[in-house]
């Protein structure tokens, strides 16, 4: 098999690490091209001193590794009590394997990034996918992802934020027998990964697009030359009593990332939230910038539209061997009325593959060709490799 993944429920690091070890060994996958490591909380102070001996016992050309709140195991989500995941990959195919960290120098002007390799200027979109594993409390991810999109134009990025510490130094992360302490731990894969990137906002849309045709900043003032509060009148005329809850609830707006379309679907619209509504202009206000011209939706969320949004994602995208899932550390059980929802979607949507991933403090992942850091979601990265 090109993929394994191995859990260990021991609340003993060293034990935990032996189980998924051998465990991953017995997947078949031979010496590894990849190896991801995610941790519960419980083994946060131990695992610091195992970088080496992870080295020495996973034979693969890169290891990456960061704790997660909650971790994702095949068809589990642990979210209570420690838990241990290995995910092996190795293709049958050649792959370049560019594993860096990236930190943050301090300078008169702000703050720079260092540590970029040469490869990322060479690597063709196509055929290239970085892996982010960051720390949320001092990894700029914004100024990442401008940095990335003005250098290396189209390269998708999937990962997610370190998850489970309370403050800057809780969160180590993981690059070969290294402890990185903060920023970001990455690698750039090149090659026949036969893989494809799927982001669930969690949200389905309502009414119809519209475009925006006054604006200022954040607000937007006009959508179709009337105001949003009376294109949100019109709309609720028609909508059911469920949409009039889950509106009151929490309304979010959706701005189409690509404008070059003759029309708009699920995984089209960057999802924000309604942060405000003025009552006397009918203005609105959202959490993004916004600006004339850009086709927007009104979109709702709650557990049926996050359930119905992932199983349509993943059907669209096909088959796979092996998946990465990187879900919004408000989802499982505080979103759900049950455990393991996004683990047990995606497996029962693709086939019972290979899977490992965390709940994140922040997930990344590609909307309409462009990168961004998301709230809320699912990311997950299918690979088909066979």
């Amino acid at each position: 098999m090109p993929f394994a993944t191995a859990l260990s429920t021991q609340a003993d690091t060293m034990r935990a690490v032996r189980e998924v070890v051998d465990r991953g060994r017995a997947g078949g996958t031979g010496d590894a091209d990849l190896a991801l490591l995610f941790w519960s909380p419980h083994h946060r102070e131990t695992i610091v001193g195992l970088g080496t001996a992870l080295q020495d016992e996973i034979p693969t050309r890169c290891l990456l590794g960061c704790p997660g709140e909650t971790v994702i195991a095949d068809d589990r989500e642990i979210e209570d009590g420690p838990a241990l995941c290995l995910w092996l990959a190795r293709w049958s195919k050649p792959v370049q394997v560019t594993p860096f960290a990236l930190d943050v120098e301090q300078t008169g002007e702000g703050y720079t990034l260092l540590g970029w390799p040469d490869r990322l200027a060479e690597a063709d979109p196509k055929r290239s996918l970085v892996l982010t594993l960051g720390d949320p409390f001092t990894f700029p991810v914004d100024a990442y992802l401008s940095q990335l999109k003005s250098e290396s134009a189209g390269l998708p990025i999937a990962g997610g934020m370190a998850s489970g510490g309370q403050q800057p130094g809780d969160n180590f992360l993981l690059l070969g027998s290294e402890i990185v302490p903060t920023g970001a731990v990455n690698v750039l894969l090149q090659g026949e990964l036969g893989y494809r990137a799927v982001v669930s906002q969690g949200c389905r849309p309502l009414g119809k697009p519209l475009v925006v045709t006054k604006a200022h900043e954040n607000v937007i003032l006009e959508l179709g030359g009337k105001t949003p509060l009376a294109q949100l009148q019109e709309m609720w005329l028609t909508m059911t009593p469920r949409d009039h809850e889950l509106v009151q609830r929490g309304l979010m707006i959706g701005r189409a990332v690509s404008e070059y379309r003759d029309t708009f679907r699920r995984g089209d619209f960057l999802v924000r939230h309604l942060t405000g509504l003025d009552q006397n202009t009918g203005a609105i206000e959202v959490g993004d910038r916004m600006r004339v011209g850009q086709t927007v939706q009104f979109h709702v969320r709650d557990a049926e539209s996050a359930d119905e949004d992932l199983r349509l994602l993943l059907q669209s995208a096909g088959p796979a061997t092996g998946a990465l899932l990187f879900s919004c550390n408000g989802r499982g059980t505080r979103l759900f009325s049950g455990p393991d929802h996004d683990a047990t979607a995606v497996r029962q949507t693709v086939g019972k593959i290979p899977l490992a991933g965390f709940f994140a403090q922040g997930e990344l992942g590609p909307v309409g060709g462009e990168n961004f850091i998301h709230g809320f979601t699912a990311s997950v990265v299918l690979f088909e490799d066979r």
